[in-house]
């Protein structure tokens, strides 16, 4: 796979799997624009572990309109162009209904929600219309196996990465007319640092996939580049499971 002058936007990049796919996209070549939503000093970790030059990293919270719009502007004047798209930036909380009053239901639901559905939609809706103009492009969104199999505990998780694989899918169908490529990744548990304090509280999550272990960030990463790559020009509206058998759907 080779990204050489290809530009591209990865949103939570500051670590985990975001890290990951900048790291993996910069190696083959691209310019990666760094997002991040707090931590600066992680967003600049990632960029010092870029190999070439030419990428930048932008803070924005992608549950704001007016945020995502800054977004796609500093990179479209830094850039001149997005090639690929990378909706990764998420959050999971919990909020067990039978836990929570009335007010804290309604803020996990629209905090969650706002950053990990109407973001992404925001997002690709700016970034889309600008690859109209260049001729095409690539968009993958990070889902997660949690739409297919329900989160007890995180209602509003489930639901938002569900949420995600339709617009997933129904974009790859809008947008075909247009040379845009639309897909999701939908992991199971990965060894990230954010997956951490439960994988090391909990030793029988490891044991829910059958080669016994879980994902590391690369792993996703490569099934991403492998998607943006301009030798899959065939494979739209999928979402692809990297979950290690941990949930198998019919």
């Amino acid at each position: 796979m080779n990204f050489k002058d290809q530009c591209v936007l990865v949103t939570g990049a500051s670590r985990g799997i975001g890290r990951a796919v900048a790291v993996a996209f910069a190696k083959q070549g691209a310019r990666v624009a760094v997002h991040f939503h707090h931590n600066h000093a992680a967003a600049e970790q990632t960029l010092r572990q870029l190999a070439g030059s030419g990428h930048l990293s932008i803070q924005a919270d992608v549950s704001k309109p007016e945020d995502i719009e800054k977004l796609v502007k500093i990179t479209l004047e830094k850039f001149g162009r997005i090639d690929v798209l990378v909706n990764n930036a998420g959050i999971f909380e919990y909020h067990p209904l039978a836990d929570m009053n009335y007010t804290e239901w309604q803020k996990a639901w629209k905090q969650t929600i706002d950053t990990n559905l109407v973001g992404p939609a925001n997002l690709s809706f700016l970034v889309a219309r600008h690859m109209i103009e260049q001729g095409g492009g690539k968009i993958v969104n990070i889902s997660s196996r949690g739409a297919f199999r329900g989160e007890p505990d995180a209602p509003a998780y489930g639901a938002s990465k569900a949420g995600l694989n339709s617009f997933s899918q129904s974009l790859a169908v809008a947008l075909a007319p247009y040379n845009i490529i639309v897909t999701a990744v939908a992991p199971g548990w990965v060894d990230t640092d954010m997956a951490a304090p439960t994988l090391a509280e909990n030793s029988e999550t490891v044991q829910q996939s059958p080669l016994k272990r879980t994902a590391t960030p690369e792993e996703i990463a490569k099934t991403v580049l492998f998607l943006a790559s301009g030798d899959v020009n065939y494979i739209t509206g999928a979402i692809v499971d990297v979950n290690g058998a941990s949930y198998l759907r019919n």
